[in-house]
């Protein structure tokens, strides 16, 4: 084609699923980050914020991975664990605390605007 009709495929609109808004989207923390806390000591979100393993926590909060080797029993609580670092938590004899997810954000949708009443003057 040299000129003339735009190509039907451009002229539709890209329709389809979007998986989008229904990803998951977590701040990833390894197991063998934790190894620097110190024996039975509480692991949270903030703890990890003040030791700046974390700089800022994704929407659906924090998952701890699997990655690396535990020495010291901690309890950690997160919103999401793998199955092997709960394996490897529970096996250095520590804890694992899952805690449910931030709350999405409320969509306020638009108020019916009233329509002002019309004074009558006769």
């Amino acid at each position: 084609m040299v000129g003339g009709r735009t190509p039907l495929f451009r002229r539709l609109p890209k329709v389809g699923f979007s998986n989008e808004p229904f990803k998951k989207e977590y701040s990833i923390i390894n197991v063998g980050q934790l190894a620097l806390f110190e024996p039975n000591t509480s692991v949270t979100q903030e703890l990890l914020e003040q030791q700046g393993m974390l700089k800022q926590v994704s929407r659906d909060g924090i998952k701890v991975l699997g990655d690396g080797e535990l020495d010291r029993p901690l309890v950690v609580r997160a919103n999401g664990f793998s199955r092997s670092a709960k394996e490897k938590i529970e096996a250095a004899g520590g804890k694992v605390e899952l805690i449910p997810p931030p709350k999405k954000p409320v969509r306020h949708k638009m108020k019916p605007r009233t329509q002002p009443q019309a004074s009558i003057q006769a």
